[in-house]
């Protein structure tokens, strides 16, 4: 005190300051020392997260890319789809009549798992599921119940129209696994008879469903697919599956047959506040949506998406 009163006021204020700033820094050290002990004794550890929910509520564009691919993983790649039919011996009829050539058909499909062999040779079969690891098989099933089973699409329809041409077509001379000649098969066994009103269900249903790979409904099934999706209306018909669900399981196989492409019209839709799960089946196996150019200039429509790519489900066994 008796320093500071000889001194002059800007002297005095100098070293009050001096002071201050060292006390300052003797504070910083300290804090300094006990965080550096503090850490060796009890391992701090800091982690820096951004918070996600602020940042969308800030900025909801940021985000909104993200939402189609989470719509695409929940609800179009689908682990099984029920195939609400009765397949019962119908897989042992097709061996019997040879729209099956068993060993050729076994040689193509490989070792079978005993729940898969139970389809080609057991009566007692019901209800079919298909999933990601029997979708080929079940593909190849129905095929061969579409090809040989009698019906008016294929004794009347667009594939008769030239008829020098309705054995080579891939659905047709595809089938290479057959007893003889496939076309020895062509709508040749009565496997399963309609009603009248349940041919009236093939039919319209037949004329609305399109595929990816080619530009035509089923109702012209010239490869597998259309061949094998004709086969299962006319079951599902002949279990009396209502229109409504049978459109939603047509959309379920074709989105397993096709997941690339279901993927990115699901990605379309999210794109326009469409939820996989909302939209109308029927609309989407449109020739809109589910033929080759339909699907094609939908494809230009997506934003979230990288350009596409060639390639898609094949049409053969």
């Amino acid at each position: 005190m008796l320093y500071l009163h000889n001194l002059t006021m800007k002297e005095k204020i100098k070293s009050i300051l001096e002071a201050v700033l060292i006390d300052k820094w003797v504070l910083i050290s300290s804090i300094l020392i006990f965080v550096l002990l503090f850490n060796y004794l009890f391992s701090i550890e800091l982690k820096i997260t951004p918070n996600f929910k602020l940042r969308e509520k800030l900025n909801p564009s940021s985000v909104s890319a993200a939402k189609p691919n989470q719509v695409i993983q929940q609800n179009v790649l689908t682990t099984e789809v029920k195939l609400p039919i009765k397949w019962g011996d119908f897989g042992k009829q097709l061996i019997e009549k040879g729209v099956i050539d068993k060993a050729k058909f076994e040689n193509i499909m490989g070792t079978l798992p005993d729940t898969d062999r139970k389809l080609l040779e057991s009566s007692e079969n019901n209800e079919l599921v298909m999933n990601q690891q029997n979708s080929r098989l079940i593909l190849n099933l129905l095929w061969a119940f579409g090809l040989g089973n009698k019906n008016d699409v294929l004794d009347k329809g667009e594939m008769v129209k030239d008829p020098k041409q309705t054995g080579n077509m891939a659905s047709t001379g595809g089938w290479d696994v057959s007893v003889g000649d496939p076309m020895n098969h062509y709508s040749k066994h009565t496997m399963l008879l309609l009603t009248a009103d349940q041919q009236n269900m093939v039919e319209e249903m037949s004329k609305n469903i399109y595929r990816p790979c080619c530009n035509n409904s089923t109702h012209f099934p010239d490869c597998n697919h259309g061949m094998a999706m004709l086969g299962l209306l006319e079951l599902m018909a002949a279990n009396g599956v209502s229109r409504e669900e049978a459109y939603r399981v047509a959309l379920n196989v074709n989105a397993m047959w096709f997941p690339r492409e279901y993927q990115e019209l699901a990605t379309f839709f999210a794109e326009n506040g469409i939820t996989w799960v909302k939209v109308d089946p029927k609309l989407v196996l449109s020739s809109k949506y589910s033929s080759a150019s339909g699907y094609k200039q939908t494809r230009t429509l997506i934003k979230s998406l990288p350009q596409p790519t060639q390639g898609g489900g094949g049409c053969g066994l």
